[in-house]
């Protein structure tokens, strides 16, 4: 943003700057002033051909609710609480047929705590309305899931003895939402 700007075109920004990506609010500004600038070809003084350019981008609300729609985090977000039920039950399968259901009580309140609040914080991003909350909370989410998918594996290497195909299968379901989580991490933490 430059101080030649109008300042209508300034506060636009300023308020795509609150919630959005510098990287992204950069891009808006580029075709904010090409547009500006198209104005100002046409006559219009540099006040209405601010609001021209405005008006034909759209109010900021309107830009906000556009990129977290789009939001990878929300698409990814809704994705793992699409796979998070078929995952588990594998588990819940796994650990039944092994005998180690329902296993020690500190366990499972920490197993417990840690999946409430990955679902809880995927559930925020799927919904959410704004797009940094949806990047962070899906990010945290994502982590959690990660975490929780690599203990199980790892639990189930050490504590379950010779493989089954329930296990094989309920691994299989944990290496892909790590997969799908891994993956998801990168972007939504550089953004």
């Amino acid at each position: 943003m430059s101080e030649s700007e109008p300042r209508l075109i300034r506060g636009y920004l300023e308020v795509l700057a609150a919630q959005l990506p510098a990287s992204i609010v950069d891009e808006l500004a580029d075709g904010l002033a090409e547009t500006h600038r198209s104005y100002l070809g046409r006559g219009l003084s540099p006040d209405a051909a601010a609001e021209a350019a405005v008006e034909e981008f759209g109010t900021p609300e309107e830009i906000l609710a556009g990129f977290a729609w789009v939001n990878p985090a929300r698409r990814t977000a809704r994705r793992l609480l699409g796979l998070g039920p078929v995952v588990g039950g594998c588990w819940v399968a796994a650990l039944v047929t092994n005998r180690v259901w329902p296993g020690p009580l500190p366990a499972r309140v920490v197993v417990g705590v840690a999946l409430l609040a990955s679902i809880g914080l995927l559930a925020v991003a799927a919904l959410g309305r704004r797009y940094r909350v949806s990047v962070f909370s899906g990010a945290a989410g994502f982590a959690g899931f990660a975490a929780l998918d690599i203990a199980l594996i790892v639990g189930a290497l050490v504590m379950l003895g010779p493989l089954t195909w329930v296990t094989a299968l309920a691994m299989a379901g944990s290496m892909v939402r790590l997969a799908v989580c891994t993956q998801a991490l990168r972007p939504a933490m550089a953004g």
